[in-house]
């Protein structure tokens, strides 16, 4: 009688435990469907594979390959997969606050403008670099270090 007391509170808890879990799951998805996360990481996909198909060989294979990978690459199983990293890093108390956050006024212009917030954001990066690259190639020139 014991015993299966013991197992029927056991398997009570687990349950409570998963459905907690659960919930904290639909909030996670929740949220990665309000910021577009699934979408977004379909685009930086898209824009990595324009790239590979520019910077090198227009092999037929090449083409064809990255063309089926493309339609391989859901914005739902991307989400998927981002569920249990979003789980290990934020309580549940968390992501209530940013669905909070996301869906008010402030949230929404955040994610509407953020597209070109981090374009603009990759194009000044790009540019510093390029500053310092040339500054430091400069002074291996003064220096002799490097053939002009």
């Amino acid at each position: 009688m014991k015993k299966s007391l013991l197992i029927l509170s056991f398997c009570v808890l687990s349950f409570s435990a998963n459905a907690q879990n659960t919930s904290k799951s639909e909030k996670i998805n929740q949220l990665l469907e309000l910021t577009g996360s699934g979408k977004i990481g379909i685009q930086v996909m898209n824009q990595m594979m324009e790239h590979l198909k520019s910077s090198s060989s227009d092999s037929k294979a090449k083409i064809e390959f990255l063309e089926e990978f493309k339609k391989e690459v859901k914005a739902e199983d991307i989400q998927n997969m981002i569920i249990p990293i979003y789980d290990k890093y934020y309580t549940e108390s968390d992501i209530d606050q940013l669905i909070t956050f996301y869906n008010s006024p402030i949230g929404k212009k955040m994610i509407a403008t953020m597209p070109q917030v981090m374009t603009e954001s990759i194009i000044a990066g790009q540019a510093w670099g390029k500053q310092i690259v040339e500054k430091y190639q400069a002074k291996l020139k003064e220096k002799g270090n490097l053939e002009k």
